[in-house]
């Protein structure tokens, strides 16, 4: 269950010849049930989902996701799940930052064009390592799509499920060719609400708002831009026939998030593209530069052991 809406997590299907990997589920009632996937994970940490069908009110008043289920039991659950995603979202940043990977989150409602972003961002940065990471709840499409340009990428297939997890990209991570020094993009289910909840070990979350859309969103879907470091505003290219106003989706933005930072593009025409890849290659450059400093600091801090070592007894 996601912990903010409460759908099923359904079979989650990864695409390569390990497609399937436990999942330990556990009821709105306590009770667990698990379904093999015969993928091995070398950690010993379940990956859980409360299943909450139905929302009824009960007789105290208070709200429970599930009939029998206190509110307080499904608090007690929901913070067992995020905290089981955020320490497999930890072993994801730390083999991201070993291998210099600078790694983004990419959030959005369908159809902002999240996906012709990435094969547009692909073609220009000409060279530059970059694998993707595609999550839809059915079809391999959009991973289609992405290797056509040549990169590598993997599809994540949630099923009933709202959005990606760490244990699922950390799976998808374990299967993809991963560009040493390079860039993972990670195109999450199309979703403003259930993404902003879950860490996948990503060094950013980027939102994407396309001019078709509301300028409001950011205040209906607030935990969303709070949780991005970049808002993207796509699809700039058709403002002359829309009334949109660009002025007040910022002001709604940073009214939410004061520090998120605003890039304005249209992958179709290419206007403001330069400004985004050149936000990419900065990242990519200061993940190989902490890399490069944890390496140095470690051979230093060996360097010091060997000494003490060597040093005489007193």
């Amino acid at each position: 269950m996601c912990t903010t809406c409460g759908c099923g997590a359904g079979e989650v299907k990864i695409e390569g010849p390990h497609s399937h990997h436990e999942h330990d589920h556990v009821h709105a009632d306590g009770s667990r049930h698990s379904h093999g996937h015969g993928h091995e994970h070398s950690d010993e940490l379940a990956h859980e989902h409360p299943h909450a069908h139905e929302h009824p009110h009960e007789a105290t008043g208070e709200h429970s996701h599930a009939p029998g289920t206190s509110s307080k039991r499904m608090v007690q659950i929901e913070l067992d799940i995020l905290a089981k995603n955020n320490a497999y979202a930890q072993q994801n940043r730390k083999r991201l930052m070993e291998r210099g990977i600078f790694a983004l989150n990419l959030v959005s409602s369908p159809g902002s064009g999240k996906t012709t972003l990435l094969c547009k961002t692909i073609t220009l940065l000409e060279g530059q390592p970059v694998a993707v990471i595609e999550g839809d709840q059915q079809t391999t499409h959009d991973a289609e799509r992405i290797r056509a340009t040549g990169a590598p990428a993997i599809q994540i297939n949630t099923g009933k499920g709202c959005h990606l997890d760490a244990h699922m990209v950390g799976h998808a991570m374990e299967q993809l060719d991963l560009p040493e020094d390079g860039l993972l993009m990670i195109e999450n289910v199309g979703n403003l609400v259930c993404p902003a909840a879950f860490d996948l070990g990503e060094a950013h979350k980027v939102v994407i708002l396309s001019v078709t859309e509301g300028e409001d969103k950011p205040l209906k879907y607030p935990d969303m831009f709070r949780a991005a470091s970049l808002m993207l505003l796509n699809k700039i290219d058709l403002l002359p026939h829309l009334d949109f106003d660009v002025a007040a989706a910022i002001a709604y933005a940073r009214r939410v998030n004061p520090q998120i930072r605003v890039i304005q593009l249209s992958a179709s025409s290419g206007e403001g593209m330069p400004e985004w890849v050149d936000y990419l290659r900065q990242g990519v450059a200061g993940a190989r530069a902490a890399k490069q400093e944890t390496v140095a600091g470690l051979k230093q801090r060996i360097a010091e052991l060997e000494a003490r070592l060597q040093q005489p007894l007193s």
